[in-house]
């Protein structure tokens, strides 16, 4: 089904080609309008996505995304300054903001919580970017609109929303490891209503390592051993806007459905391979999300939902993948572990501008949380419910024409409903709350420079992981774990200067009760406490501009520096001390373009003992352009074919290469 829809987008994408002559910029070309409904700043801050930014490195437009060739959100997001991509023990693409992770950073799509219930973490793998509009990233001080557990920010995924009577986009690419990718997206604005659709295809045997890796006994180089992958997504969306969109009513129901397959590579160190496979890794979402004015100074939003996340993980004896491991290291229960995640909630949002000078914003949200663990036979062995509630509230007050103040206040509390795990006599724990507080000022100096300062209190309630799971028999529950904290101040400059956008930021956080694993608490096995404290610093810095018509640059450089106050013996990891990128896009002729973009890595440690080197990689193509609604282009990524990791056991792909044909109409 999914490839007749793809064959029917490619065919009405060729026969609207000879309507799509219109003349506009590069950037243009290739941008899409948001979904202004799914936008989250702090109220009276009247950015949208596309426009300017409220902080320093705070978004990745579809342009980008584009230009960069960014297919899931992890890679995108790794164009901002103060983000570094890492890998987790289940070889799944994480990020870290600042240093916080992404527990502490939650993900969103139009303002909804995404992140699996159960742990809070986010494989952003298997978030492809095809269908969106923007992404929006907000550091340390964030809405209160975004809900409980912000503790070092959020990041939001905004959908597209058409504006013509007929648009759209579909992309056919290849690539190394037999990769094969496709999407198509069409919408329809009839001014009282509109119609966004979405479909998306990746799918790939592997990467090749570099040349320079060593094998092992696990891994003989070559194409990466048991990396395949699939991805597909479908994404719908239908709005109401019974008054005209100029009038502010609006009402969105959006569909999700995505469904992954992918190889777990196992570790290069013989000693901690594990031969796992995923045969699915299914999310599927509904959303509604509407705004009503309420006369001439008031408005009321709502946002309702569903999300259901399911997959399977199977263990195996070896790399033959035949054998199924049903017991010890590197084993799941009975050989195959069953999640079967559950969402539900909604948030409500009550906007005023009746007080002059002030712009008001009430919240209350809920969160509901269900995780389930099935065994091999199919046989319920955990089942874990939670309820989430948060009240806020926020004002911008406009001090003067130049100068804003924003507060903010939220109530957070988390409610256990159910526990229950097969062979433990857990009790219900009680409920616990947290409070966020944060300020910030903002101001203009010139048309063309502001500068601003915040604070923000905020917390990270734990997961259900955090505080159940024993981990195949490692670790102690810990049910009474309690919220962690920080305490995250910036103050930032942007500005353009003689055709220069110039921006920079300096940031501290201190985090307290943060929650970590304790060695060695009963015996060998260990627990989960609010054992850490830590001090997180640095620097952002970023730089875009052009020279004439021929040529577009721009970069960013991140300073990051971690310390555990709490034991300055052990270390924080997985975030390196300096980042930075750089690109270059080369306008060599009218329809020719060539794109270079190069980031370099200093180490990172990724344990007590072990520092991984930096490194520097660079991505090269050429796009070409016989007609305006249509690209042709090939590239080369890690141009230099360096052998490097961001985990320890799990090299980076080698050199690879790329060839796409993308169609606008």
């Amino acid at each position: 089904m999914l490839k007749q829809v793809m064959a029917g987008a490619v065919m009405l994408a060729l026969a609207q080609m000879a309507h799509a002559q219109q003349t506009g910029s590069r950037e243009d070309a290739e941008a899409a309008a948001p979904f202004v409904l799914g936008t989250i700043t702090v109220i009276g801050q009247r950015e949208q996505a596309g426009q300017a930014e409220p902080q320093v490195g705070t978004q990745v437009s579809r342009a980008e995304m584009r230009r960069f060739n960014r297919d899931n959100v992890g890679d995108a997001l790794n164009l901002l300054s103060g983000v570094s991509l890492s890998t987790n023990s289940r070889n799944e693409k994480t990020v870290a903001i600042r240093g916080f992770d992404a527990r502490q950073v939650p993900l969103y799509i139009d303002g909804i919580p995404v992140y699996v219930p159960y742990d809070g973490y986010v494989d952003f793998n298997r978030f492809t970017t095809a269908d969106l509009a923007a992404i929006q990233v907000a550091k340390g001080f964030s809405s209160v609109a975004y809900g409980a557990n912000t503790l070092g920010g959020a990041i939001n995924l905004v959908s597209r929303k058409p504006v013509a009577r007929l648009e759209g986009d579909t992309s056919i690419g290849f690539g190394s490891g037999s990769e094969r990718q496709a999407s198509a997206n069409v919408g329809t604005n009839q001014g009282l209503w509109y119609l966004q659709a979405g479909v998306s295809y990746i799918d790939s045997d592997g990467f090749p390592l570099s040349s320079d890796l060593r094998a092992t006994a696990t891994e003989d180089g070559g194409m990466r051993n048991n990396a395949y992958r699939k991805d597909h997504k479908l994404s719908f969306k239908v709005g109401l806007t019974p008054d005209g969109a100029r009038a502010g009513d609006e009402y969105a129901l959006s569909y999700y459905k995505q469904h992954g397959e992918k190889g777990q590579p196992p570790s290069t160190n013989p000693v901690g391979a594990r031969y796992w496979q995923w045969p699915y890794w299914n999310k599927e979402s509904v959303y509604f999300v509407s705004q009503t004015r309420l006369g001439e100074v008031e408005r009321l939003k709502l946002r309702l939902y569903h999300d259901s996340y399911d997959n399977e993980i199977t263990s195996y004896t070896n790399g033959s993948y035949t054998t199924l491991k049903t017991s010890g290291q590197g084993s799941v229960s009975g050989g195959r572990s069953i999640y079967n995640d559950r969402t539900n909630g909604g948030a409500v949002e009550l906007e005023s501008f009746r007080l002059a000078a002030h712009s008001l914003r009430f919240v209350a949200s809920y969160k509901a949380d269900e995780h389930q663990e099935l065994d091999a036979k199919g046989v319920r062995t955990t089942w874990y419910k939670d309820a989430l509630w948060t009240l806020g509230a926020e004002d911008s007050i406009a001090l003067s024409g130049a100068t804003e103040l924003s507060l903010g206040v939220s109530r957070n509390e988390l409610r256990p409903d159910t526990v229950y795990s097969s062979g433990n006599a857990y009790t219900l724990p009680g409920n616990q709350a947290a409070t966020d507080l944060q300020a910030g000022v903002f101001h203009t100096m010139s048309p063309e420079a502001k500068v601003y300062a915040t604070v923000a209190r905020k917390s990270r309630l734990p997961t259900l992981k955090d505080r159940y799971s024993q981990r195949l028999g490692t670790y102690i529950e810990n049910p009474s774990l309690r919220a962690e904290e920080a305490l995250n101040y910036e103050v930032g400059y942007q500005a353009r200067v003689r055709g220069l956008a110039l921006d920079a930021a300096l940031f501290y956080s201190d985090v307290k009760d943060k929650i970590q694993s304790v060695a060695n608490v009963a015996g060998v096995r260990a627990q989960m406490q609010n054992a850490g404290r830590a001090h997180i610093s640095g620097v952002e810095l970023g730089a875009r501009g052009s020279a004439g018509a021929w040529l577009d640059f721009g970069g960013n450089y991140t300073y990051t520096d971690m310390k555990n106050v709490s034991d300055r013996a052990i270390r924080l990891t997985d975030v390196p001390r300096h980042k930075l990128t750089a690109h270059a896009v080369l306008h060599a002729a009218r329809q020719f373009d060539v794109v270079a973009i190069a980031e370099t890595n200093s180490g990172r440690w990724v344990s007590n003992t072990l520092e991984l080197g930096g490194f520097t990689t660079v991505n090269l193509k050429a796009v070409y352009r016989p007609m305006p609604s249509l690209s042709l282009e090939a590239g080369v990524s890690n141009l230099a074919d360096r052998n490097y990791a961001l985990a320890d056991g799990f090299p980076s792909a080698g050199r690879t290469w790329l060839a796409n044909a993308q169609v606008q109409f």
